[in-house]
């Protein structure tokens, strides 16, 4: 019987122990080279049986660490000692493929044995479930962080609305990744974006906003929705397709703008069970990200339409005070010219002078339409019954407009009156309407809606610069069934000018007039309009819960005290002599002034003059406001009217001068200027 041998001196046996162990074992001689490899080593590394023999140990390394590794390896040689395993968690492994795949390894130095080798065991980690979560997590923020960046330096939105997708596929290890815009009707989801879409959901396809659909269920619970198996799913109706494709679960977040959902970012895998905390947390960081560079760009884009609109309203302030100037001597000359008696009895001499008068009266309303929108007009704000102008504006539509448009209004008997200047709303109302009636040539349906509201929407087209942000409003709409506005339309709607009507058919000064009266009236708009879907022009303007006030008795003398001895200051030679012949027409005393310096020298003793006619703005030098001022320190008892051809000034003026000073608006008629300077005496007379 042949004894037993002893395990300790058995080589056949180290052999299998090196064979079968399951970590990877390596031998590697004091030149670093690779003596042995057992099995695992060869399926860990990626290389067939016995290939790894004679292969420098190096080979084994990362490219960007080999320098760092020669080093650890020769300091190493010169004091081996044993490692164990898990004094380093970061160490990766280079394939053969090239690929990486992260390790421990623990060392056994044998040279304690007298052998020069080096015993190296290698485990993989990366398949240990907390290593995958670290993984994961890194992962995940790494890609937030990149989304971040691009967030940051983007300024389109599409550039971020095309990247999320696929970054959240990436990140996720997904098949499907899909985003879904609510449409502004908020009935429809829009696909925006995405990757491995099925062929039913290509991008730019709508679907119908169903609670019981997939993207309308997650917007229906108002957070995240995590789907475990799309096969046992109960809560809503799985599309055939989704498991036609081999989809088995899913993740969606909604998208949320201030509160408001505007779409969902969801995410779809082949494999059950897949979501979890830590993906719901990385989905909805990234549905943040995109929300919030949505609020920014949308922000940035109303302030530089804003901006744009500011700059063209100065502009145009300023062109409508130079062009007053020039209509107060054309008007004035032609009513001078209308009186003398070489035109009163020419027939075709006075039909000429009277299409002038027509010509200038239309340059002055196309001048108020551009201070309008510059907001530079002078409003008298009232308490105004919404729901009797409205009707009444509704019934006048009726009458006037096409048969074939149905004008309805829905104004409830408990809407509070507003605080607007009542010929200004009108004139709103009617432009808007009249727009409406040119979207819809072939006829349709025409819509009043009036509501008391405390908190308008978001996405208004001309925000809020109120006072009062707290305040009751009134909520005006007027929509239509015509063609509707594209994006691009939309965008420029407002502007002055700005027309898609034909030649000949508008001014494009219509919703800019709309938009300078709203705005000077502290209100806001909202356009809401599509292709082919129709328009809604809403208009909130601050309510007005105090009751009406009295209306102010009207002056009954309007003659002029013959002989009235007045101070004319006027910088514009024109301007100054058309004033002159109007003033002489009255039978006044006139000195005519140009500067306020030459006034002040002729302001010598009271009782010189009784009434101060001065322009406001005076060129270089005094301002028409200080000149009046000093003139009444001099004479108490001096009457004082002011005018101008720029109504800012007009304005200004209304908030700081006395009460007792009258304000005239260039141009101004012969008749306009003999009530404004019975007003002005009427104010300053003692009572």
């Amino acid at each position: 019987m042949t004894p037993p041998v002893d395990p300790a001196n058995d080589p056949a046996l180290y052999r299998s122990l090196f064979a079968a162990y399951p970590d990877a074992l390596l031998l590697v001689d004091d030149a670093g080279v690779i003596r042995l490899s057992n099995p695992a080593a060869d399926t860990l590394l990626g290389y067939a049986p016995g290939e790894l023999n004679g292969h420098p140990v190096d080979a084994l390394v990362p490219d960007s660490i080999r320098p760092r590794h020669a080093a650890f390896r020769q300091a190493y040689g010169a004091a081996p000692r044993p490692r164990p395993m898990g004094t380093q968690m970061d160490l990766v492994a280079k394939r053969k493929d090239g690929s990486e795949v992260m390790v421990e390894i623990a060392l056994s130095p044998l040279q304690g044995h007298g052998l020069p080798y080096v015993v190296a065991a290698i485990r993989g980690i990366g398949a240990y479930p907390r290593v995958q979560q670290a993984l994961a997590r890194a992962r995940y923020s790494e890609s937030v962080a990149r989304i971040g960046r691009i967030a940051v330096d983007t300024l389109d939105p599409q550039v971020l609305l095309q990247r999320i997708p696929a970054e959240a596929a990436e990140a996720l290890q997904v098949e499907t990744a899909v985003l879904f815009l609510l449409e502004p009707n908020r009935m429809e989801f829009m696909v925006a974006a995405g990757v491995g879409l099925l062929p039913s959901e290509p991008v730019g396809q709508r679907l119908p906003f169903d609670p019981a659909s997939t993207p309308g269920y997650v917007l229906a619970q108002g957070g995240p929705v995590v789907v475990p198996d799309y096969r046992r799913e109960t809560r809503f109706e799985v599309p055939s397709a989704y498991l036609e494709a081999g989809l088995v679960s899913a993740l969606g977040v909604p998208l949320s703008d201030r509160g408001r959902d505007v779409g969902l970012l969801t995410v779809r895998a082949r494999s059950p069970q897949q979501f979890g905390e830590d993906e719901v947390h990385y989905l909805v960081s990234l549905s943040n990200l995109l929300a919030a560079t949505l609020q920014r760009v949308q922000s940035d884009e109303q302030l530089r339409h804003s901006q744009r609109l500011e700059s063209v309203g100065q502009l145009t302030g300023g062109i409508a005070h130079d062009f007053n100037n020039l209509l107060t001597v054309i008007q004035g000359n032609l009513q001078v010219l209308e009186e003398l008696p070489a035109v009163a009895g020419d027939d075709h001499a006075r039909h000429l002078v009277a299409a002038s008068t027509r010509a200038s009266r239309r340059g002055a309303e196309l001048t108020g339409k551009l201070l309008a929108f510059s907001r530079r007009q002078v409003l008298s704000p009232s308490h105004v019954d919404v729901q009797a102008m409205v009707t009444s504006l509704a019934d006048m539509l009726r009458r006037t407009m096409d048969p074939r448009i149905r004008i309805d209004v829905d104004v409830p008997p408990d809407v509070p009156a507003c605080l607007a200047d009542a010929v200004q709303l009108e004139s709103a109302l009617l432009n808007i309407a009249i727009n409406a009636r040119d979207a819809m040539p072939s006829g349709g349906k025409l819509t009043f809606t009036c509501r008391g509201v405390t908190s308008p929407p978001d996405d208004l087209s001309v925000p809020f610069e109120r006072d009062d942000p707290d305040g009751l409003l009134v909520a005006i709409a007027i929509t239509d069934t015509g063609a509707g506005m594209s994006d691009a339309v939309k965008e420029r709607a407002f502007e002055p000018f700005f027309t898609t009507k034909e030649v000949g058919r508008g001014t494009g000064l219509g919703l800019s007039t709309v938009y300078g009266f709203v705005k000077q009236s502290q209100g806001a708009i909202g356009l809401d309009s599509g292709a082919g879907v129709g328009t809604t022009v809403t208009l909130y303007l601050p309510a007005d819960l105090a009751r009406p006030a009295e209306p102010e008795l009207v002056v009954a003398n309007t003659a002029i005290p013959a002989g009235l001895k007045v101070l004319l200051v006027e910088d514009e030679p024109e301007v100054r002599a058309v004033a002159v012949r109007f003033l002489q027409a009255f039978g006044c005393e006139v000195t005519p002034c140009a500067t306020a310096e030459q006034a002040l020298v002729r302001l010598g003793q009271p009782g010189a003059f009784e009434l101060l006619l001065t322009d406001i703005e005076l060129g270089a030098g005094q301002r028409g406001t200080e000149l009046a001022r000093e003139a009444r320190l001099a004479d108490p008892a001096l009457a004082v009217l002011l005018v101008s051809g720029y109504p800012a000034a007009l304005i200004d003026t209304s908030e700081t001068a006395p009460a007792s000073w009258e304000l005239l608006a260039k141009p101004y008629s012969r008749n306009e200027l003999r009530h404004a300077i019975v007003r002005a005496l009427a104010a300053s007379a003692p009572h």
